[in-house]
């Protein structure tokens, strides 16, 4: 069976949030259960680019409107990421120093007509294509009602929704740069006024999955405006909890951090990568590390965050790093914050510093408002950190309190008073430091790996082929 997944990113090539890892990890492990399973993405000026070796497979141009723009389609060379990865090469549009700008219809609208044209050029077409949120979300309308993909049409396409806050809208008026179709179907296309390329996906995709079954639920409810789109077309929607490639993910191979350790040598492990992060950020080793790693956005809770650190530390003999970016008045609160005492943070992001930061730290925190299903959750458990989590989507089903037999710390909503409630009791757990090891060995035991999650997207993907 052969499936290609179609994506904006995909790690270790080009990662912005979540959706790179997973498209990075998905693919890898359907090839281990004999699905060869690949990924096409654009092309984009950036380090990987530039440090790896492409061959040209496919050469031509394609029409926005009545515009020409010459593509080719590249393939990695020399790097061994289980899976083969093409990318879409549009000079003109795609070939950036960036992967998202403030508008782009026509370079995503061209990543995927370049796609289709070489799909229907191969010999071996795939059997299931895969698209990935909103910036391959017409290649499912495409495919079903565009006169010049209608060899495809009988090929299924799978949408899986990252984040649904994010839709690609775009007007009406350039409906035209879209090849032609029966016109007649252009309601397929419509949401709210507006060609809404993921609300075409969730219409005309044959399958539609989220990244976590509670997410799913929660999106019927709260979709910024697609809640009743997906209420109607709910036969067809299915939650899949993403998963962590536990080899990338892995402390006792993980060659970025300064000591590696298993479940054994845990306590050893964790205490050394703290005491180098304690020392880099000028932290006191001996009191509980919590930290944060993401985005500094509303949807990540981080607004609050100036507060919330300066009532932790007021309250609680504890130290917080954070590692992120984003709205910038928040990236200006916090390093503000860091002539407070136990308080330090580094705005941007560095992968290596990443994997220091889940194996040194003790509590992970993640108080999402929006939380499609979360990976960093993940990480940390594997690294035997324990996660502060808000009780929604994917955080809801892959944490559960230690009030309640679980593991982890769990609020209900995300205010100061909630976030720094759970912080103390946070600090409150470590300080019995027998109970806390214990739990840090168990929670590393835990399998978020995708081997479960890649197989239910195979059983899936099997069902719309019979």
């Amino acid at each position: 069976m052969n499936i290609l997944h179609i994506s904006a990113e995909c790690y270790p090539v080009a990662k912005v949030g979540g959706l790179a890892d997973v498209v990075g990890a998905l693919p890898k492990y359907q090839q281990e259960l004999h699905i060869n399973s690949n990924v096409i993405m654009p092309f984009y000026d950036i380090a990987f680019t530039k440090n790896n070796n492409y061959i040209e497979v496919y050469k031509s141009s394609l029409f926005l409107g009545e515009e020409s723009f010459d593509f080719r389609i590249l393939k990695l060379q020399d790097q061994d990421l289980g899976f083969d990865l093409f990318c879409v090469d549009v000079p003109k549009l795609l070939f950036k120093d960036y992967v998202y700008s403030a508008d782009d219809t026509e370079r995503f609208l061209a990543f995927q007509i370049a796609t289709l044209n070489w799909i229907l050029t191969l010999e071996d077409k795939p059997d299931l294509i895969h698209t990935h949120d909103h910036h391959t979300g017409l290649i499912p309308f495409m495919i079903s009602e565009c006169f010049k993909y209608e060899s495809l049409k009988h090929t299924p396409t799978v949408l899986t929704i990252h984040n649904a806050q994010y839709q690609g809208w775009f007007p009406h008026h350039k409906v035209h740069l879209i090849p032609a179709f029966n016109f007649d179907k252009v309601g397929l296309l419509d949401w709210n006024s507006n060609v809404n390329p993921l609300a075409a996906a969730i219409k005309c995709a044959w399958k539609v999955t989220t990244v976590s079954p509670s997410y799913m639920e929660e999106l019927k409810q709260n979709a910024n405006g697609l809640e009743s789109l997906l209420r109607h077309e709910s036969a067809k929607c299915v939650g899949i909890l993403n998963g962590i490639d536990w080899n990338v993910w892995n402390p006792e191979t993980d060659s970025y951090i300064k000591k590696a350790y298993n479940q054994s040598t845990v306590k050893l492990g964790k205490e050394t990568n703290k005491n180098w992060l304690c020392k880099e950020f000028d932290l006191d080793e001996k009191k509980p590390l919590f930290v944060f790693i993401g985005r500094l956005v509303g949807e990540k809770g981080a607004d609050l965050f100036p507060e919330i650190f300066e009532k932790a530390l007021q309250e609680n003999d504890i130290s917080i790093l954070l590692l992120g970016s984003g709205h910038k008045e928040t990236e200006q609160k916090l390093s503000t914050l860091d002539n407070l005492k136990n308080y330090n943070s580094y705005i941007g992001y560095d992968e290596k510093l990443s994997h220091i930061i889940y194996a040194g730290a003790d509590f992970l925190l993640m108080p999402s408002r929006v939380e499609p299903c979360g990976l960093n959750q993940m990480y940390a458990l594997r690294y035997g950190t324990v996660p502060i989590v808000n009780k929604i989507g994917g955080l809801k089903d892959t944490v559960t309190d230690i009030n309640e037999n679980g593991f982890g710390i769990c609020h209900n909503g995300v205010t100061i008073e909630k976030v720094t409630n759970a912080i103390s009791r946070a600090a409150l757990f470590y300080n019995n430091q027998k109970d806390f090891l214990k739990n840090s060995k168990k929670i590393m035991l835990i399998d978020h790996s995708w081997s479960n999650s890649a197989q239910e997207y195979v059983n899936l993907y099997k069902s719309l082929k019979k």
